[in-house]
Formats: C-alpha cells, structure tokens, sequence
C-alpha cells in the first residue's frame, strides 16, 4: 500500500460525502478537518478501553500500563473476537462497538489524563458531553456503520501491539493495542465544534412527529405506564 499523508480526503461518488483517511496518532489539523456525516478510515494505533479499564485506572488509581499520549490518541469503546495463534499471538477476527453514553461519568477524566482525541463506539455520547467535555478537550466522537460490520472493522486489524490485564478483566474489558491499517469505515458523529449528527436528525425527526400521529385514534390495547403524550415517550 503506498504511504497516506497523515490526512487526506476524497470526494466519493455523492459529492457530498467526504472521506478522510487518518494517520495515527491524529494531528489537531485532523481532528479539525473531520466534518460531521463524513467518513474515516484510520492507520496507526488504536487502543481499546472501557468500564474495566477506567475503574481500574480512575476509580482505583492504578497507573496506565503504557505511555498513551505517546502511542494512540484514539480510543475505541468495543469487544474484540479475539483468540491466541499457535506462536503465541492473537488474532482478532471481528471487533463489535458498545455504546459509550454508558462511559459518560468517565470521559473528562479520561480524555484529561491519556490526551485521547477520537472516541470511537456506537450511538453517540450525551449531547450535553460534546459541549461539555469533548469540545473543551479538542476530541470528536465517531460511530460504527450499523449492526454486523465486526467481521469489516476486523479486517484493518493487522497485528495486536499489546494488551493488559486479560486475565484480569477478560476478552471484553481488557486494554488492548491494535496496530491498523484502513481501519473503518467509521461516521464522524460529532465534530470540533461539538455539533452531533444523531441531534441535528433527531431534530428533524421531532419538529414532525406530532403531524405524523395527528388524527389517529388512541391505541386500543396499552402497555403499562404507556402514554400517548410523543414527548413523554422513551426509546
């Protein structure tokens, strides 16, 4: 593969969809090019942590294993398909994202401490914690492509750099160090400037959801605690 510059992007087909191919770890000039809707595929190192690990090191004051600031500054929320090699490595197969917003409570801290400026997961953060924490520490939020892309995402892991605590935490909740190449594709879900685009279609959605129920009668059978109200409803 001939060497990518550490950010290049390229119109695809539609005109309006950007993508950006990465070299880790990302410069700020990277991280402020990335628009939201657009695509990146990254080259470098990606390290893996999560509730585990950020117990481990924020709630229990254990020190990093390794030096991150000056190795990956992309951390990416999920559960490696791991399994060891007969020459004692491990290959990974697939690689799942997990929802971050339930990493909430940790981010400030986290993105403070290892300088991380990519999160990588699926379904976004909290809307407040993109102004609130990722603005603030230049970091931009990216999600997966829908459901079954492990086996895809898998693919840009060409060697496992590291990892800790295995034994300890188990497959899932480990550190890991992933060494990529094209690894993605992922959506850039949130921007520099904090504007997210799950929220800009979620208000899209919302300004018109009353026209669409407008006129129905009310169900016939309820679920208990139901309610007709749309602004009262959970997903």
């Amino acid at each position: 593969m001939e060497p990518i510059s550490n950010q290049e992007a390229e119109n695809d087909k539609d005109e309006d969809l950007k993508v950006f191919r990465i070299n880790l770890p990302a410069t700020p000039e990277d991280i402020a090019s990335l628009e939201i809707g657009s695509v990146v595929y990254m080259s470098g190192v990606v390290y893996t942590a999560r509730e585990g690990v950020y117990q481990k090191v924020l709630g229990n004051g254990q020190a990093l294993p390794v030096d991150l600031k000056a190795l990956s500054n992309v951390n990416f929320h999920c559960s490696p398909a791991a399994a060891v090699t007969p020459d004692g490595q491990y290959n990974v197969g697939a690689v799942t994202a997990t929802a971050s917003f339930r990493f909430s409570k940790w981010m400030a801290n986290w993105l403070e401490l290892t300088g991380t400026k990519i999160v990588i997961g699926k379904g976004g953060m909290p809307h407040d914690d993109y102004a609130n924490i990722m603005v603030p520490h230049g970091a931009v939020y990216l999600t997966t492509v829908g459901y079954g892309t492990g086996a895809l995402l898998g693919r840009g892991i060409k060697r496992v750099r590291d990892v800790f605590w295995l034994d300890e935490l188990g497959i899932a909740q480990a550190m890991w160090l992933f060494e990529v190449e094209d690894f993605g594709p992922f959506i850039v879900e949130s921007d520099i400037n904090g504007n997210s685009l799950f929220h800009q279609h979620g208000e899209q959605i919302n300004a018109r959801i009353d026209a669409l129920y407008a006129g129905l009668k009310p169900p016939a059978l309820h679920r208990f605690g139901e309610t007709n109200d749309r602004k009262d409803e959970v997903m």
